[in-house]
């Protein structure tokens, strides 16, 4: 085990090391938009044929434009971080049409996500971009209510089940976040609605052709789209989610917080197959990506490949490993590691645990 120090040291010219792949480059991106975004819309238009023949069909067809949607969303969170194209006007303009088939409002969605990556790992800023995470202390000190409830929000069914309905359905659909400075996306997150209602109504209208039955269009344009976006919101939500819940892990006060061990340790390398890589827009490598989200996805497996130091202090984890932290619910400030409400009993707090739980508990938005 390295010390913080180590980690430090080896990786003190780690900005150098990025620099040669934190430069977007226009025709991989285009390359990238071409091989991802014409198999969903010919996937797309296949499954609104497949409905007239079959509906199981249609549904496999959807399942399937549903990971290329993912691949989308990544597209779009790139243009977010102004990592996708070498300029901001040809970022927002594709992240904003990407966001059309997400149902993502695009700048909303970019700045909270960019203050979860300022922010990851720092106990004292959990209330944007990330799911609710108490310390043990915090928990203990909860009412018995308190406990019930942050169990349940911490629960299988609702994290991976019903939590990615809400944050498709109603989380991006009403601007939560009210702090002061964030008029302009609450506005263009209400106006994201609108655009999405007639881009949907308008996708209503061609599903209705040639008969021109509009119950009929909108009915087969819900059952073709709906499994599209549950995909893969579905699959968004395991990965980006996964990627923070690991052991070991890194999570300090502002005080103490650095940035770096917040991206390599705070962060994981998720090792996966070829497939979903290309259909995950090399997320795995989130490590890489919360120490310089300006390199686009198309060059993070590079990035790593040439650069085993990054790999050197990272968490490796695969998807059968990862299974089980899907159940870590607190952090153990103590001894420093993510723990399940089953280990509760094991966990000693200091009776001088002001420090500990100094952060008032507050839900994130």
């Amino acid at each position: 085990m390295y010390t913080e120090e180590q980690i430090i040291d080896d990786l003190k010219n780690w900005k150098s090391l990025i620099k040669p792949y934190a430069k977007p480059e226009k025709k991989l991106a285009r390359k990238n938009v071409i091989n991802t975004f014409a198999p969903f819309v010919l996937l797309v238009v296949a499954a609104a044929f497949g409905y007239e023949y079959s509906i199981w069909l249609s549904l496999f067809l959807s399942v399937c434009a549903g990971l290329f949607l993912t691949r989308i969303f990544i597209i779009q969170h790139d243009c977010g971080h102004q990592s996708f194209f070498p300029d901001k006007k040809a970022n927002d303009r594709t992240g904003f049409i990407m966001s059309l088939f997400t149902c993502i409002p695009y700048k909303y969605w970019a700045r909270s996500h960019n203050h979860h990556h300022a922010h990851q790992g720092q106990l004292d800023t959990r209330t944007i971009g990330d799911v609710t995470l108490l310390t043990v202390a915090e928990f203990q000190e909860l009412s018995q209510w308190g406990k019930i409830k942050y169990r349940l929000y911490r629960s299988f069914p609702v994290m991976f089940i019903l939590g990615p309905l809400y944050y498709l359905f109603i989380h991006n659909r009403f601007p939560f976040i009210t702090l002061k400075g964030w008029d302009k996306e609450r506005k263009l997150l209400l106006h994201t609605n609108f655009y999405l209602l007639g881009f949907f109504l308008l996708l209503g209208v061609l599903m209705s052709i040639p008969s021109f039955d509009l119950l009929y269009g909108f009915k087969k344009l819900a059952i073709v789209y709906i499994p599209v976006l549950l995909t893969f919101v579905f699959t968004a939500i395991w990965f980006f989610y996964m990627q923070h819940q690991h052991n070991p892990n890194y999570k300090a006060w502002k005080q103490d917080w650095k940035y770096l061990l917040a991206a390599i340790k705070g962060s994981s390398y998720y090792k996966l197959p070829g497939i979903v890589n290309f259909f995950t827009g090399n997320i795995g490598f989130h490590h890489l990506h919360h120490l310089a989200p300006k390199i686009p996805f198309y060059k993070l497996k590079k990035c790593s490949v040439e650069n085993p130091i990054f790999q050197k202090h990272v968490s490796v984890i695969t998807f059968w490993s990862s299974l089980k932290y899907a159940f870590y619910t607190l952090w153990d400030e103590e001894n420093g590691r993510m723990i399940r409400f089953s280990q509760l009993k094991k966990v000693k707090v200091p009776a001088d645990n002001s420090r500990q739980s100094r952060m008032p508990v507050r839900k994130v938005v």
